[in-house]
């Protein structure tokens, strides 16, 4: 007797297809319960026991949940929130390449005033600290030059720098007193 691979595939693949079409089980989603049943999970805005420690859930956790106590001001990202906002506001006025809530980073892409052209700019601000303090804050700040070759590396003071940071923690300021004035 010869064996077929090609008859015995379809036998198979309509066997498999004929079987599909018996299932008759509803997909359940898990949803808000509404009591009734007593293996219901319960879901729950009740401080508890988590793997990340007493209190609320990781989303608490990340994101705030609105009761944010004095000198835990940006519970919702990993940084100070003045300090976050405040460097956003200041730096503003050039392109961000990225943004690091949680590690506390901005890193700014080149800018070329339109002033001064031949000349350009980048930034990188780092915010090492929940509270808003003055050693919670560096700035990097670079500078290139346009010549024959192309673009060219340049010197920048610390000055810079330092005039970025103090201008950041000014703004970090005014930010903290607008809120404690609204509350």
């Amino acid at each position: 007797m010869r064996f077929s691979y090609g008859l015995c595939a379809l036998f198979c693949s309509s066997l498999l297809l004929a079987s599909c079409g018996n299932i008759k089980k509803e997909a359940k989603y898990p949803t808000r319960p509404d009591g009734s049943g007593s293996n219901d999970i319960v879901y729950t805005d009740e401080e508890r026991s988590t793997i990340f420690g007493e209190g609320k859930g990781l989303s608490a956790r990340l994101f705030g949940d609105g009761e944010e106590e004095e000198g835990k001001a940006g519970s919702g990202i990993g940084v100070n929130s003045f300090l976050w906002r405040a460097s956003l506001d200041t730096i503003s006025f050039m392109p961000v390449a990225s943004a690091d809530p949680f590690g506390g980073v901005i890193l700014t892409d080149w800018y070329e005033n339109p002033e001064t052209p031949g000349e350009r700019f980048k930034m990188n601000v780092y915010i090492l600290d929940r509270q808003l303090r003055a050693d919670g804050l560096r700035v990097s700040v670079f500078k290139q030059k346009l010549d024959k070759s192309g673009w060219r590396d340049l010197a920048v003071s610390e000055k810079l720098s330092l005039d970025v940071e103090n201008t950041i923690l000014t703004r970090a300021r005014e930010l903290r007193v607008q809120q404690a004035s609204a509350e």
